[in-house]
């Protein structure tokens, strides 16, 4: 199974990912930056398990990202 791989801690806080797939991101209001729902945190690493039906938006996602902080493993 695949996973999502957040690095929040060097998120710039642009929105393409909570614009793109609202679902799986939403905006912190205390700090601008993206947060991936549901993760689990690892070593400042955000984890998440990602369903098929979310992985065709996602390559969208962080093709876009400009800090390039989203990954799939």
């Amino acid at each position: 199974m695949s996973k999502i791989i957040h690095y929040r801690k060097k998120c710039i806080g642009c929105g393409l990912c909570h614009e793109q797939q609202p679902q799986l991101w939403r905006m912190s209001k205390k700090d601008g930056k993206a947060t991936l729902l549901n993760a689990d945190l690892k070593k400042e690493v955000h984890i998440l398990n990602l369903q098929e039906m979310h992985r065709e938006k996602l390559e969208q996602v962080i093709t876009g990202c400009p800090v390039k902080v989203i990954k799939i493993l």
